[in-house]
């Protein structure tokens, strides 16, 4: 029974300290209904947190906080949290249930610059996109990310000209921007052979701890295999595995939304 108690402290010890990523600093009262337990339990969580340096105060009796000791701990593991080192097996996994060319993508200075690629099994050659720098506005990737912009920079990017690359090419700011809203709304983008003839790609967003975008995964294929109505359940499939590297990549859904 010590065991089982000792391991309920735990979890009520992590909840705190979620509670308070949350919501920057709370009083113990607060925390007690929270976890649903008398103050004095809370308070004894709170003291052992605080001797770890896990919490702090202000001032006695005031609100806590999250205090340095949670700094050590995210330095520690910081080499651990890179993005494409978290992605990567989950892109290899995904490219091979797909069976096509996955690859991930950061918004750079007005370009999406992709970070990884894993080749499916039905691609024959296909070119490695790692390091390269392509467009938005013609790429799921691109569409994604530029989705999730902050609307200044958005419409920023909305206003510059924009090259035609195929006759499915969009270029249109008014076309485009509701394309934009579409994918934040539905949760995926997608390019039906905009940036080359015969190739469809579809994308979703990974995000990161604090719950902003901060890349787009996404899948690219001929159009004779992945047609049109193809895109939505690949697009299902992205997004499963963009959530799952936003878990890797430190993101809580139930905490930051």
């Amino acid at each position: 029974m010590a065991g089982v108690g000792a391991v309920q402290s735990v979890d009520r010890a992590a909840q705190v300290l979620e509670i308070l990523a949350r919501d920057g600093e709370s009083g113990v009262g607060r925390i007690a209904a929270e976890l649903g337990v008398h103050q004095s339990t809370a308070s004894r969580l709170v003291a052992a947190l605080e001797r770890h340096e896990l919490l702090e105060r202000q001032s006695d009796g005031g609100p806590v906080r999250l205090g340095v000791g949670v700094l050590r701990l995210a330095a520690a593991t910081r080499s651990r949290l890179d993005l494409t080192a978290q992605a990567s097996p989950v892109c290899d996994r995904l490219a091979e249930q797909l069976g096509e060319t996955v690859n991930l993508a950061v918004y750079r200075s007005g370009a999406a610059v992709n970070l990884y690629q894993a080749q499916g099994t039905r691609t024959v050659a296909l070119h490695n996109w790692v390091g390269d720098r392509t467009v938005l506005h013609a790429t799921s990737s691109g569409k994604m990310l530029m989705a999730h912009l902050p609307s200044e920079e958005r419409e920023s990017l909305l206003a510059a000209p924009r090259e035609t690359f195929t006759e499915a090419t969009v270029t249109a700011a008014a076309v485009l921007r509701r394309e934009l809203d579409d994918a934040r709304e539905r949760g995926w983008a997608s390019a039906i052979e905009e940036f080359e003839e015969g190739l469809n790609a579809v994308a979703a967003p990974v995000r990161g701890p604090e719950g902003t975008v901060v890349a787009a995964l996404s899948v690219a294929g001929p159009a004779y295999r992945l047609g049109r109505e193809d895109l939505p359940t690949a697009a299902g499939a992205l997004i499963r595995a963009g959530e799952e590297i936003s878990r890797r990549f430190g993101h809580r859904a139930d905490i930051t939304g």
